[in-house]
């Protein structure tokens, strides 16, 4: 991972855009699995009125923009999974 674990862990809110500049949507949270204060991915609901989420893996970030609020990916918004 290119972006440090702690850079996820204040990024709620933040908009998320993939390799192309296309919003994907906001980041609701970061997910937590392998470690307790290590986020393994964000969560990210897309749309105004949508229900989707999808979950980036903290591997596809490629950069945290604290000054514009932005989470940059390394993929297109294709090959990030939906859930929910």
């Amino acid at each position: 991972m290119s972006v440090p674990a702690t850079a996820l862990l204040e990024t709620a809110g933040y908009l998320v855009a993939d390799a192309r500049g296309r919003v994907v949507g906001r980041v609701e949270c970061p997910m937590y699995g392998t470690l307790p204060d290590v986020p393994d991915a964000l969560s990210v609901k897309g749309g105004f009125l949508s229900r989707q989420r999808r979950l980036v893996p903290a591997d596809t970030i490629a950069e945290v923009d604290p000054a514009s609020l932005v989470v940059g990916l390394r993929v297109a918004r294709e090959a990030i999974r939906r859930f929910l």
